[in-house]
């Protein structure tokens, strides 16, 4: 008998960290389970807010975890916000919070990446090397007139070790010194995201199915734009949270192994 579906839409998107895999870690059952989506002809494609990486970087670490990917099934924050970012401004000059694969992909779209004040835009990204003298740019940059656009939302971020402060921390700094706040935010929940994404599938949002730990992100994307949605327990949200049930997932299951049945 071929496998089963707990849900029947023909697109799936599935965030990455806590809900594939959590660090170098695949989730049990997780190559099994996007085998058997794809073996039925479902369309997936994969959705990080993580800018820390490159999307041919996802690929590869995917495949090493033991489901095959190639770079264009790989949507994350850094290629949304360059995108949107040379669309709205082509060419920019912009100051970056963030890291090496950020500015790679900022600079592949045609905007220029500077180290000082004098830009456009203040990028604000997850960044492990943020420091003073980063935030004193962004603080000079917005005084003359620079705006701030931003990657994410996220607080922290899942790792095999627990979790770690993710580009929330970042864009409440540069918010709090500079009295500006962040005009977009391009990575999930924000629709810009989903674009993108459902560009890839080819499909509408109402075929489609958005998998995740978060229900600040993953979730509540998925229900203000009419995806369906399905919140695994393997990530950031316990089974125990209030805001489940708040939130209202239309289904909550241990692991993603549970998204497929004999």
């Amino acid at each position: 008998m071929p496998a089963g579906f707990v849900l029947p839409h023909r697109g799936w998107l599935f965030d990455l960290d806590g809900t594939v895999y959590r660090g170098e870690s695949l989730i049990p059952g997780a190559a099994d389970a996007i085998a058997a989506l794809r073996g039925a002809g479902r369309r997936v494609a994969f959705l990080s807010n993580k800018p820390l990486q490159t999307r041919a970087d996802y690929a590869q670490k995917l495949t090493r975890l033991g489901i095959p990917t190639r770079e264009d099934d790989v949507i994350n924050s850094s290629l949304v916000l360059a995108r949107h970012l040379a669309g709205l401004d082509p060419g920019a000059p912009v100051f970056v919070i963030g890291e090496p694969p950020l500015i790679a992909e900022l600079r592949a779209h045609g905007l220029e990446v500077r180290g000082d004040q004098r830009v456009r835009w203040v990028v604000i990204a997850f960044d492990r090397t943020f420091d003073y003298a980063k935030l004193n740019t962004a603080l000079q940059a917005v005084r003359q007139g620079a705006r701030l656009i931003a990657t994410n939302p996220d607080r922290t971020c899942p790792t095999e070790d627990g979790e770690i402060p993710d580009c929330a921390g970042m864009t409440a700094a540069v918010e709090a010194v500079t009295g500006r706040t962040v005009e977009v935010v391009v990575g999930k929940p924000s629709p810009i995201i989903l674009q993108v994404a459902l560009e890839r599938l080819g499909i509408e949002a109402r075929e489609c199915v958005i998998v995740g730990d978060r229900l600040e992100t993953d979730i509540l994307m998925g229900k203000r734009l009419g995806l369906a949605t399905v919140l695994v327990l393997t990530g950031i949200t316990p089974a125990g949270d209030a805001r489940i049930a708040d939130t209202a997932p239309d289904l909550v299951v241990p692991s993603i192994r549970d998204l497929v049945y004999p």
